[in-house]
């Protein structure tokens, strides 16, 4: 079992910055590809950013390429999504979650475990 506890949401004006946390336990963090994804009310839940293991690759939707940065720290145990620029739209819960088989993907079904979520709430 890996556990995964999202941190650093919030409200923010657009245009401002936030960088949200995921911290995981359990099992070796590092055999983890680990991935961001977001639901808003009424959508589904979508795909942000994900990296892989080593943290040497790492992909991006295309509605927040060159905004957002996805990072980790593997002796650390934590996932970082680093959030600039944002927008009404960004306005979600996001969750990270974790990929014990892949180098990373855009597809839900491809992670194991999820943390609960945390809102980031953008104002106009």
């Amino acid at each position: 079992q890996v556990q995964l506890v999202e941190s650093g949401g919030g409200l923010v004006q657009a245009g401002g910055s936030l960088r949200l946390s995921c911290a995981a336990s359990g099992r070796t963090f590092s055999n983890y590809a680990m991935g961001w994804f977001r639901q808003a009310p009424g959508k589904e839940r979508e795909f942000v950013a994900a990296i892989s293991w080593g943290g040497g690759s790492t992909y991006y939707a295309d509605f927040v390429k060159g905004r957002f940065t996805i990072s980790r720290n593997n002796a650390k145990n934590t996932v970082y999504l680093r959030m600039n620029s944002l927008k009404p739209e960004d306005t979600a819960v996001y969750y990270c979650a974790a990929d014990g088989w892949g180098q990373g993907s855009s597809a839900d079904y491809s992670y194991e475990y999820w943390g609960q979520g945390t809102q980031v709430t953008v104002s106009s």
